[in-house]
């Protein structure tokens, strides 16, 4: 019976802690979205091999040594960055993206740098930048 009750325990433990990383995995968290232009090749992760142009490159904090290459993510506009364009976001507002490159510090403005065709999708780009909220999928 012991023993029996030490397995419940155990089993329950596993739970709790696989449940916390799958929650704290799929979060909103919000940053800054910019865009850049094509051509989109060579990327960090692909090299010359295409990925189409709902992409876009991972700033320091998400990058993780390359560990970003290839993941998904949703990305939704919240607001404008500037004054310029007080209400950038249109359309859903969301788009979903992979990680095909690096932005690197220090030329690197944002969270994430999406795609012209990406950022595009979801807010005006004459705003540059806008707030965002992100989730890796």
């Amino acid at each position: 019976m012991a023993m029996q009750g030490k397995n419940i325990l155990a089993v329950v433990a596993l739970i709790y802690f696989a449940s916390s990383f799958i929650i704290s995995a799929s979060a909103d968290s919000n940053g800054i979205a910019t865009y850049y232009t094509p051509p989109y090749v060579p990327s960090a992760c692909y090299g010359f091999d295409v990925q189409g142009t709902m992409i876009a490159a991972a700033s320091e904090a998400l990058w993780k040594n390359g560990a970003a290459c290839g993941k998904k993510f949703q990305v939704t506009c919240l607001s404008g960055t500037n004054q310029g364009v007080p209400m950038p976001c249109r359309g859903s507002g969301t788009v979903t993206v992979t990680i095909v490159d690096r932005c690197p510090a220090p030329g690197c403005r944002g969270t994430i740098d999406l795609s012209q065709e990406a950022f595009a999708s979801i807010a005006d780009p004459a705003a540059g930048g806008i707030h965002i909220s992100y989730q890796q999928l």
